[in-house]
C-alpha cells in the first residue's frame, strides 16, 4: 500500500444474484494498481466486468470482498460523495435548461463556492476543454462533441484525485471519435489527474492509454503497457480481442533451447522462439498478427506454409488475403499498399506460400 498509487483493487470481488436466484460473479478476485497520473484503461467485451469495477470506484457499487484504496485510503464503504473522484458517462446528462456555466458550477455551488470563484473556475475549466466563451450556450445550441467536452469539464472543475469515464465516447460518430480520442489523451497530459477509462474498443484502448486491463468473464486476464498487451498478448482470449490473429493449433514436438518446434496436423512444421518452457506432446497454438506474414510465390526463409488463396480483399491501405493450407488450418495475410496503383500478389485460385520468422508468433496454451 502505497501512495504512489492512485487507485487500488486488492483482490476484489462482486457478486450479483441472478433472477433467477443464482449468483454472478461479475468481478471475480482482481487486484490491480493504477498508478498516480497514468491513463488506465479497463478494456474488455460486455459482460466482462469493466463497468462494475469502475462502478465500485466511484462507490455506486459495494464489493462484495475485498478492498478499493484511493491514495492509500481504504474508500470499499465509503459513499461517492465522500470520495476523491469524479465521472463521466456515456450519457452526458447536461441540464438542459441551464446554461454551461450554470452545468458547470453546479458542483460548486452545492459546495457553497462563492459567485466570483465559480465564475473563474467555470472559465479555467472551459480552457482546458478548449471551448472559451461559450458560457451562455444552452446544450441544445452545442454539437455532440461540445457537450461531452461540457461533461467533462464539469467533471474537472472540482478537481477530483482520479477521473473516471464510462464510454464516454460511444455516442459520437467515427471521425468524432477519433478525434476525441486525442484530445482526450491530450487533455489528461496537461491536467495530470489520473484517467481511468471504460471501452469495450480496442482501437481506442490502444491509442489513449499508458497501460491496459483487458478483462473477461470477471477476471483481468492482462495488465500492461499498449504495445505489450499487442505483442505479446499472455492468452488466447487476448490475443483475439486486440486486434486481429491468426490462430494454427498444433502440438510440441522438441524444444532446443528457446527455439519449439510445432507441428501443424497435415499443414507442416514451424519452428517458434519462446522463453517458455514447453513438453514434448503439449498442445499449443501458435498465434501470429496477419501483417507479420508475408505471401510468397516461392520459399524464403523462416516458416513456410503453401496454401490456396480463397479470399482478396482491398481495403486501400492494405490488400487482405485469405489463405487455405492443407488439413483444417487457414491464415489471413496483410500486405501494405506501399506503391501508387499497387497489383495484387495474387489471385483466387493460386498456389502462395505463407511465410513468416521464428520472433513473429506467439506460442499459446490457453
Amino acid at each position: 500500500m502505497t501512495d504512489e498509487f492512485a487507485v487500488e483493487m486488492q483482490d476484489v470481488v462482486k457478486r450479483f444474484t441472478t433472477p433467477e436466484g443464482g449468483i454472478l460473479a461479475a468481478v471475480n478476485h482482481v487486484t490491480m494498481q493504477i498508478r498516480d497520473g497514468e491513463f488506465f484503461s479497463l478494456l474488455g467485451p460486455s459482460g466482462c466486468g469493466k463497468t462494475t469495477s469502475l462502478r465500485m470506484i466511484a462507490g455506486f457499487e459495494l464489493p462484495t470482498e475485498g478492498k478499493i484504496l484511493i491514495h492509500g485510503k481504504d474508500v470499499s464503504q465509503i459513499a461517492p460523495f465522500q470520495r476523491p473522484v469524479n465521472t463521466v458517462f456515456q450519457q452526458y446528462a447536461l441540464f438542459p435548461h441551464m446554461t454551461v456555466e450554470q452545468n458547470i458550477g453546479f458542483g460548486l455551488e452545492m459546495k457553497g463556492v462563492s459567485k466570483v470563484e465559480r465564475s473563474a473556475r467555470v472559465s479555467e475549466a472551459l480552457e482546458m476543454v478548449r471551448l472559451p466563451g461559450m458560457e451562455m450556450r444552452k446544450p441544445k445550441q452545442l454539437s455532440g462533441g461540445q457537450q461531452q467536452r461540457i461533461a467533462l469539464a464539469r467533471a474537472l472543475v472540482n478537481k477530483p484525485e482520479v477521473l473516471l469515464l464510462d464510454e464516454p465516447l460511444g455516442a459520437l460518430d467515427l471521425k468524432l471519435r477519433k478525434e476525441m480520442q486525442l484530445e482526450l489523451k491530450s487533455l489528461q497530459r496537461e491536467v495530470g489527474i489520473t484517467f481511468i477509462y471504460v471501452t469495450h474498443d480496442q482501437e481506442e484502448a490502444l491509442t489513449m492509454s499508458d497501460r491496459i486491463a483487458v478483462m473477461s468473464k470477471g477476471v483481468a486476464l492482462q495488465v500492461d503497457k499498449p504495445e505489450a498487451i499487442y505483442e505479446r498478448p499472455a492468452t488466447k482470449f487476448v490475443a483475439d480481442f486486440i486486434g486481429e490473429t491468426n490462430f494454427l493449433d498444433g502440438v510440441v514436438r522438441g524444444q532446443t533451447g528457446s527455439t519449439v518446434e510445432v507441428d501443424l496436423p497435415g499443414t507442416g512444421t514451424v519452428y517458434i522462439e519462446s522463453s517458455r518452457t514447453f513438453a514434448n506432446g503439449q498442445q499449443a497454438t501458435v498465434a501470429v498478427r496477419p501483417e507479420k506474414m508475408t505471401l510468397n510465390r516461392e520459399i524464403s526463409g523462416g516458416n513456410n506454409l503453401t496454401g490456396r488463396v480463397e479470399e482478396v480483399i482491398y481495403i486501400g491501405t492494405d490488400t487482405h488475403y485469405g489463405v487455405r493450407f492443407a488439413g483444417s488450418h487457414k491464415a489471413r495475410v496483410r500486405e501494405q499498399n506501399v506503391t501508387q496503383g499497387q497489383k495484387a500478389l495474387a489471385s483466387i485460385g493460386d498456389e502462395a506460400v505463407v511465410s513468416f520468422t521464428r520472433t513473429s508468433p506467439r506460442l499459446l496454451t490457453e
